[in-house]
């Protein structure tokens, strides 16, 4: 007979509330610890000490709960809803998820979204970590060990050449020069970094040009006041971007967020459709799939005729659908997005998107082909993307080899999955990129059957030499 399990205290903090609530979802699907543990791939005891209140999760642990529940994204939304700051009454009155309308339905409230607070040296980073039984997981650590040298020294995958990467030392820009052609010169310098080393030693640089911004902007009116309310909102897309492409997806959420507030300051339209499209983009990267396409559709609706930002939109949509299982919506969303990228008005296109071409919109169909399970067609996607990639996208490249790799595992190929894994962690090694890790993580899972394959030996070893161990 089976131990009871212990009593909660759901009203004892929002930890306690939300704890609760993930234990509840898990026993309405009839599920024991241990069977929703062969499913997530998470420590047993981490997810018993995060349902009875005693550890706050990752947003990882969540995001796993949620999808392996059918949750419809109902404890991701408590999670942040958490992390803002919102207080035990309100949580008590009612369920998050329906606290207030749709991003899609109510523009005229965009302005005003910034839901979660700046992190704290205290919060956690999500690393990979290889368990004593053989498996890989995400773990949180303190974000002030592990910026503090854990993360580094136990996981090549959080470095990058600084003296490479780096861009320089951030100061007010002299008088005799334009000081938003500045600090454009310094984004397109980030960006390029980004490309070839990977975003975690980029993070504090790019932050530390929006307090330059901050300040700048102070007496600042008309034109030039826009101007760099502009660009700080182009870095804070930016500063979005490096950490989803590290794995931190709240951090993500919360500066994608500001980036939206401040495109609506300046006055920038094209600007606000294409954070809308960012946070769809992110919202599949999160495995939301209601989110992705709602906010994608939003974006699409509020996109000037002409432009390449509905094109766009429709293309990131198209990942929610897959998501969702929808192979027909998908797909014809995916032709939608090529219409209305070839029926772009040369003059109009505009500055934002300018990397959607057919080439991009065919590796984001070969990530929803390989959700929706055709891993065939998948891979000869890929295969294609990644032949067609402009040299420079160092980090994208490792991205769409371990997405190839994971297609071929799920067609049975596993020595091929292997090969082009080992590629991909070589690339991860180098870059820092979660992206890549985390679809690795996933690839050596699956090919656990083929474990005594040499290839996939190999893979497997490299791999266990790359990440965390449990102590």
């Amino acid at each position: 007979m089976g131990q009871r399990p212990n009593e909660l205290t759901p009203h004892a903090s929002p930890l306690h509330h939300l704890g609760s609530n993930m234990r509840s979802w898990r026993d309405q699907r009839g599920l024991s610890l241990g069977k929703l543990k062969a499913r997530i791939r998470y420590d047993i005891s981490y997810m018993a000490r995060v349902e009875r209140g005693d550890q706050a999760p990752s947003e990882a642990l969540v995001q796993a709960y949620d999808q392996a529940l059918d949750a419809g994204g109902a404890l991701v939304g408590l999670f942040q809803e958490i992390h803002s700051g919102v207080a035990m009454g309100d949580l008590s009155r009612g369920h998050v998820a329906k606290a207030g309308p749709h991003v899609a339905k109510a523009p005229v409230a965009l302005a005003g979204v910034t839901g979660v607070e700046a992190m704290s040296d205290e919060e956690g980073v999500t690393v990979p970590c290889r368990t004593s039984d053989g498996r890989i997981i995400f773990v949180s650590v303190p974000r002030r060990i592990f910026l503090g040298g854990l993360g580094a020294a136990a996981a090549s995958i959080a470095s990058a050449p600084l003296a490479e990467a780096g861009a320089p030392t951030p100061r007010i820009p002299v008088v005799d020069r334009n000081p938003v052609e500045h600090l454009q010169a310094i984004r397109r310098v980030l960006i390029d970094s980004d490309n070839l080393f990977g975003p975690r030693q980029l993070i504090p640089k790019v932050q530390e040009q929006i307090h330059v911004i901050t300040a700048l902007r102070e007496g600042k009116r008309g034109t030039d006041r826009r101007q760099l309310l502009q660009v700080q909102t182009q870095f804070a897309e930016l500063c979005g971007w490096f950490h989803q492409d590290a794995g931190d997806h709240r951090a993500a959420q919360y500066w994608t967020d500001r980036a939206l507030q401040w495109s609506h300051m300046a006055g920038d339209p094209d600007l606000t459709v294409y954070i809308l499209a960012r946070k769809s983009q992110l919202a599949g990267d999160m495995r939301d799939a209601i989110e992705a396409v709602d906010v994608a559709e939003a974006a699409e609706d509020a996109a000037r005729p002409g432009t390449r930002l509905a094109a766009v939109s429709a293309t990131y949509a198209a990942h929610g659908h897959a998501l969702r299982g929808d192979s027909r919506e998908c797909m014809r969303s995916y032709d939608h997005a090529r219409e209305l990228l070839h029926a772009m008005d040369g003059n109009q296109a505009g500055s934002w998107g300018v990397w959607l071409d057919d080439a991009y919109i065919d590796v984001q169909r070969a990530r929803s082909l390989s959700v929706l399970g055709d891993h065939q067609a998948a891979a000869e996607g890929f295969r294609t993307a990644i032949a067609a990639l402009p040299a420079g996208y160092h980090r994208d490249h490792g991205v769409y080899l371990a997405r190839e790799a994971l297609a071929h595992a799920g067609s049975r190929d596993a020595e091929q999955a292997a090969i082009i894994g080992l590629q991909a962690l070589n690339i991860g090694n180098e870059t820092g990129s979660a992206r890549i890790l985390s679809e690795l993580a996933r690839l050596d899972s699956d090919l656990n059957r083929w474990r005594t394959v040499p290839s996939v030996q190999e893979f497997r070893d490299a791999l266990n030499a790359s990440v965390l161990h449990e102590a």
